[in-house]
């Protein structure tokens, strides 16, 4: 009785189903076959990145996964970033200096999952961090989130690991130009009985640099004059290895998350020139290596429903040493005349030590007052030693500095209207201490003013806010008055090419975003985003590098005021995840705000453009995917870049003649790549030309960077 009824059901259910031509051709006994053609269905999803630039901050991120294949350096994909402009100072290993919204250098802080990424060592950066480990990286320009802690004064990178629950293995070898290889592997490895998770990861970068140097001046003794010719680099060896090994656990009762981690990383750099590459170096070099112990936990509804607590602590052993030691003159042929003064400094020979122990705790309770209103409280510590000494210089007197600085920030945030506005409010407390020993070149570092300890304290507040009208326009606005707290580097200098300057002054801005942006699909399968933003900045005490020509060297100053406005913009369009266009243009003006000198003598450089600063850039990306190319699971991406940047002056526009200023001139570059898959992404080819049409390409002070270069790389993802 049963199965007749529930027969009897099932037939009615077709019925109701079916059409009503075919209903009448249906009996109880059979069915007939009937062929129906669905339409292609598009379900849209937004993605943690596009979740994150759709917040009430002013913030690109970039998506790591589909380019990880044909991806080398993280410095190339933050370039092509609006807004954003990414300067070397030669070839792989070299210096950089990552300017957002005309702010720059140390005035952006860089972070690892939200820790100091200084905490990997300080030689660690963008530029050799293992590609395979990376799944996002969020550039904030500006206004900076108080979960970060941080006082950055033109914004702040945060590079976000992969956070997966699976078992896998990614690993990848390159090969290219200038005697260029690159190895990168991170895996996941999770014991089924415990639910211990080991995360290894290693990467390793060398390169010999030898690209041609165009146009550079050497004597020849039959003319006897200084001739202008090709040359290659020939004191430019780059290697660096960094790994790490992480253990911990998640999803369990007593934490979401915790882990410890150990990592290690090693530098050894020839160092080919200074900040001008007219001075050529032979022999002096700059080696570095660093050891890391760190832990991270988190925990929901800590000690009390709706608290979550974010917590991390981590000790850094660093150590460097700068070897100085050849009476020698150099010349671009690789040449040498003995002299009475070493290479970097032209003083006495240096074999220089640096121990920098760095300590990094954080803490982030956030709480949930009602639905939509949260409490944040964020503490973040930073202590720096500085302990030097000399090998072989009897004149200089070492020295063990610290700094340290303490930020309390308190914010609160709220979602309103079902998520159509955020708001969020904060305040910070800075405090900075320093105990400042050194007395070396008091006339140039400032040394003889500064003795002893000291501890200031600064305050700074912000707010921010976005409202979405539609998906296809929305609003935000964000404010932060903004202190910036010098670093090692900056008051310390490298013992290198960087002097110290132990009287420099914090930096402090007003700094103001405002932009709109939205989505709109003209028809199935097309989209199209798009970003416009405003932005101001109002800088006191900038802390600018002065270059000294004479000795190829550099000093951090004061500036006491800079203006800096401008506005970027940004337009993607996607065709069924094929093909992919996007367009980036940005243009700023920062100009000295100085009326007068110490002396009360009205400055020169007053109104003046900001040296040695690109101020309007942009770029273009094309890319298309071939589904199916040969097996088929298989794919076939073809990518093209076109990135310009207008010419601008290498010193304040104010000094010397026109005709005779540099300048880094107009700077136009192309780049290629293509990307091979197969086996469902286990397999991945690609091959990649950098400076396509090979045009002289000058940088950060005017220092030349590698012609047309190729690269090739095989990865291997197993899951």
């Amino acid at each position: 009785m049963m199965k007749n009824a529930i027969y009897i059901i099932g037939m009615m259910c077709c019925l109701v189903a079916l059409p009503a031509w075919s209903q009448s051709v249906v009996t109880a006994d059979t069915l007939p076959e009937s062929k129906y053609e669905l339409q292609q269905v598009y379900v849209y999803g937004k993605s943690k990145t596009q979740q994150l630039k759709e917040s009430a901050w002013t913030v690109s991120a970039l998506d790591i996964k589909p380019l990880v294949n044909s991806l080398n350096n993280l410095n190339r994909l933050v370039d092509r970033t609006s807004g954003v402009k990414v300067r070397e100072e030669g070839g792989v290993g070299s210096d950089f200096d990552l300017s957002i919204n005309g702010l720059s250098g140390n005035s952006v802080r860089y972070f690892l999952d939200g820790v100091p990424l200084d905490t990997k060592g300080s030689e660690v950066s963008l530029a050799n961090l293992p590609v395979n480990l990376i799944d996002r990286i969020e550039i904030y320009k500006g206004v900076v989130p108080a979960s970060l802690g941080t006082d950055a004064l033109g914004g702040a990178v945060n590079i976000i690991t992969k956070q997966e629950q699976r078992n896998y293995l990614d690993a990848s070898y390159g090969i290219g130009s200038f005697h260029t290889h690159k190895g990168d592997m991170a895996a996941q490895f999770v014991e089924p009985h415990t639910g211990l998770i080991i995360r290894p990861s290693i990467g390793v970068s060398y390169s010999k640099n030898d690209y041609l140097m165009k146009g550079v001046e050497v004597w020849d003794e039959e003319s006897r004059k200084y001739l202008s010719v090709d040359r290659r680099r020939f004191h430019d060896d780059y290697l660096s290895l960094l790994g790490q090994v992480e253990l911990g656990f998640v999803r369990k009762p007593w934490a979401d998350q915790l882990f410890v981690s150990v990592s290690g990383s090693k530098v050894e750099k020839e160092l080919q020139t200074g900040s001008i590459q007219d001075r050529v170096y032979g022999m002096a070099e700059r080696n570095a290596h660093a050891w890391s112990i760190a832990a991270r936990y988190r925990k929901r509804d800590f000690l009390l429903k709706g608290l979550q607590l974010n917590a991390s602590l981590s000790h850094t052993w660093d150590y460097s040493v700068t070897a100085d030691t050849a009476y020698r003159q150099y010349d671009w042929n690789g040449d040498y005349i003995v002299s009475s003064r070493n290479e970097i400094t032209g003083r006495g020979r240096a074999l220089r030590h640096y121990y920098r122990p760095l300590t990094v705790a954080r803490t982030n309770w956030d709480y949930r007052l009602a639905e939509g209103h949260t409490l944040n409280l964020n503490y973040n510590l930073n202590r720096t030693g500085n302990k030097r000494y000399d090998e072989v210089d009897d004149t200089f007197v070492p020295s063990s500095d610290v700094l340290a600085k303490h930020i309390l920030t308190l914010a609160y945030n709220q979602s309103l209207w079902q998520g159509r506005m955020d708001n969020t409010f904060f305040v910070k407390d800075y405090i900075n201490h320093m105990r400042i020993e050194q007395t070396d070149l008091p006339s140039v570092t400032g040394s003889d003013e500064v003795q002893g300890s000291s501890t200031h304290s600064y305050w700074g507040y912000g707010a921010g806010a976005r409202f979405t009208a539609s998906e296809a326009l929305a609003l935000k606005f964000s404010y932060e008055h903004s202190v910036r707290l010098p670093l090692a580097r900056e008051l310390l200098g490298n013992g290198t090419t960087i002097y110290a300057n132990v009287a420099l002054k914090p930096e402090s801005s007003h700094n103001l975003n405002l932009g709109l942006f939205g989505t709109w699909r003209p028809a199935a399968g097309h989209s199209l985003y798009y970003e416009a933003n405003g932005f101001l900045r109002f800088v006191d005490d900038y802390i600018q590098t002065v270059v000294s020509e004479k000795e190829g060297t550099m000093q951090y100053g004061n500036v006491p005021a800079v203006h800096v406005k401008g506005v970027e913009g940004e337009l993607r369009y996607d065709w069924q995840n094929r093909l992919q266009l996007s367009a980036t243009f940005s243009w700023l003006v920062a100009r000295d705000q100085r009326k007068y000198m110490i002396d009360v003598k009205p400055s020169a450089t007053y109104h003046n453009r900001v040296p040695n600063r690109p101020w309007m850039f942009g770029g273009a990306d094309a890319a298309y995917t071939f589904h199916h190319v040969g097996p088929t699971d298989s794919r076939l991406r073809l990518a093209f870049s076109y990135q310009w940047v207008h010419w601008y002056y290498l010193s304040w526009e104010a000094y010397g003649a026109a005709e005779s200023k540099a300048r880094i001139p107009e700077q136009n570059v192309c780049n290629a790549d293509l990307t091979y898959s197969w086996q469902g992404g286990r397999y991945n080819l690609s091959l990649e030309c950098s400076n396509l049409f090979d045009r002289l390409v000058y940088d950060n002070y005017r220092l030349q960077k590698p012609g047309r270069a190729f690269f090739a790389k095989f990865r291997l993802f197993i899951h």
